[in-house]
């Protein structure tokens, strides 16, 4: 029997799903795919219209809801959501550090992880909806960034189980490839810099002294890394959500503390940064995220670490200059 939990507005309802690890030998290895189903309070029983819900990422488990938060407080009105978490997150069958060598080799682990692009999301999502809604229902998708490009992709492979597609974001050029995403997203990130810095025109003084106390020397995280100027930048991440620049500011403030041995790094401050800039709750990201943007039709070769590459195209983001003069632009790569 599947797990039922009521919060405030809200019925919950587990579901675990056994699906082919590749599609195209589906009596072979097999692995749980994990989805929430969620109804207003009331309505559980009612005969309402399912709407499948798209996680952005790659890499990202599907919102864990606390009652009618959100935008499901909006969608519960007329729908039946299944929030997904796609293959390798959550609570399906996981692709992380502790997992993946299990499965051998390096070469391996990569045949591997070609299984957990969204051409296998949506076969995953297609076999869902046959096992709740039969052969001929259909029902709504709803896709975040890279749940968007997850839509595009079911509305090329299977676009008879579709009711209606609704995307917020994640539309997939097609006639661009990596190095094209990235040169039009370096400008965009040194906008968002500018923007922060006219915010927060003291946060210019606190990151020259960051930087330049890392590049002297990089400091210890508490997880066991380090953080140099490099992974620094990488902070510039946070400046693409809504809130992000708050964040960083705040983050910034906390730098310093008087240690025993004079100013240095604060724990308050370590920790923030690591808890950014850390993959461990979802490490297909790091693994799968610039692969999303490789069009076959423009270039069939590897996308071959575009972000790395366009990045001396723009000198601005050299993070060995970023102590030597007033700093401008914190690195969009992570």
């Amino acid at each position: 029997m599947p797990v039922v939990i009521r919060q405030p507005g809200v019925v919950l309802t587990d579901h675990l799903f056994q699906v082919p690890l590749d599609h195209a030998a589906p009596h072979g290895e097999q692995i749980e795919v994990y989805a929430r189903e969620v109804a207003a309070a009331g309505k559980e029983r009612s005969d309402l219209p399912w709407l499948l819900y798209l996680q952005g990422g790659p890499g990202g488990r599907a919102a864990r809801p606390l009652g009618r938060d959100s935008w499901l407080d909006r969608a519960l009105d007329d729908y039946r959501v299944l929030l997904l978490d796609q293959r390798g997150t959550g609570r399906s069958t996981p692709a992380t550090r502790q997992t993946l060598p299990l499965r051998g080799s390096a070469a391996e682990q990569a045949d591997y992880l070609s299984c957990f692009r969204a051409d296998s999301i949506v076969r995953d999502a297609e076999l869902i909806r046959r096992r709740l809604l039969g052969e001929q229902g259909q029902w709504s998708l709803l896709g975040q960034s890279f749940g968007g490009f997850c839509i595009l992709t079911y509305l090329s492979l299977a676009p008879e189980g579709l009711r209606e597609a609704l995307i917020t974001g994640g539309l997939a050029g097609l006639r661009s490839s990596a190095a094209d995403v990235y040169r039009a997203a370096y400008p965009r990130v040194a906008r968002k810099n500018a923007a922060h810095y006219a915010r927060y025109p003291q946060d210019v003084e606190a990151v020259r002294r960051i930087a330049g106390h890392l590049s002297a020397a990089p400091a210890q995280l508490p997880g066991g890394g380090q953080l140099t100027v490099r992974a620094f930048q990488s902070l510039g991440l946070l400046l693409g959500s809504g809130s992000g620049s708050h964040t960083l500011h705040y983050l910034l403030e906390d730098a310093w503390v008087r240690g025993s041995a004079g100013l240095e790094l604060s724990d308050t401050f370590l920790t923030g940064a690591q808890a950014q800039l850390s993959f461990a709750e979802g490490p297909l990201y790091a693994v799968l995220h610039e692969s999303i943007y490789g069009q076959r039709s423009v270039d069939p070769g590897p996308t071959a670490w575009a972000a790395e590459q366009v990045r001396s195209e723009f000198p601005e983001f050299d993070a060995a200059r970023a102590w030597r003069a007033a700093p401008r632009c914190a690195s969009p790569e992570r």
